[in-house]
């Protein structure tokens, strides 16, 4: 008996890994799942692979219904019922089911961050608090502006007009603000001092918008957003 022991992102990746090493079909095999693995925060952070080990049998044997197979049932599941069709938007109040989505994601962490709501006119704010708040913001507010990206895309989604969307936690947003503003005009100030260009760490658009903004009206110097997304930094020039 042929037996090959795969790995994939689900159980049944691994197993179609392992059928393909065969050359059988799945009738013709008995599977043993090692490890479902995990996928981790936002499919990425934390994920593990699943783990199978598939060996070759003479006879067809009964489909059988494993933990494994209710799990993909189950998200599958979840998928179609969040797919939302173009007859069902007037239906919805997509700021409410935006609201929600952010709630699982943040569910994902495993700790207690209260969630509160607002509009106004097209912008939908989101604004979160906390205990353990500095978690959700991450490095330079690296994981909130993740969440806060994952959130437009999900109103994108479930409105028929277009959101603004803002994430925010206990004001960081606001002091993010005033830092974004020192440092442009500190890097302004270093680009005309040594006549050189000074490029900044990459940011999300939103951000670099704030330092042309404050820039704009600085005649001595010049801004420019090079790189590609999600890298994309800003250049301070010192006009001649």
């Amino acid at each position: 008996m042929r037996t090959v022991t795969a790995t994939g992102e689900s159980v049944q990746d691994a197993v179609q890994s392992a059928l393909k090493q065969l050359n059988i079909t799945e009738d013709q095999a008995t599977i043993q799942i090692i490890d479902e693995g995990k996928k981790g925060i936002f499919g990425l952070f934390g994920a593990k692979p699943a783990i199978v080990k598939v060996s070759q049998q003479t006879a067809p044997k009964e489909p059988i219904e494993t933990d494994s197979n209710k799990l993909e049932l189950e998200e599958k599941e979840v998928i179609e019922s969040t797919k939302v069709h173009m007859d069902d938007r007037d239906e919805i109040d997509p700021v409410e089911k935006v609201e929600d989505y952010i709630r699982k994601i943040i569910a994902a962490f495993d700790i207690e961050i209260e969630l509160t709501t607002s509009k106004d006119s097209n912008v939908a704010i989101y604004d979160l608090s906390g205990k353990n708040i500095a978690m959700l913001i991450g490095k330079r507010g690296q994981t909130l502006n993740a969440i806060q990206y994952l959130a437009q895309l999900a109103m994108h989604q479930y409105a028929d007009k277009y959101y603004t969307v803002i994430v925010d936690a206990e004001g960081y947003r606001e002091r993010r603000k005033e830092t974004l503003e020192q440092l442009a005009k500190r890097a302004a100030d270093r680009a005309i001092k040594t006549r050189k260009a000074v490029k900044l760490d990459p940011m999300p658009s939103f951000e670099r918008k704030i330092i042309h903004t404050v820039l704009h009206q600085n005649t001595k110097v010049e801004t420019e957003s090079n790189g590609a997304e999600p890298n994309r930094y800003l250049v301070i020039k010192p006009i001649e």
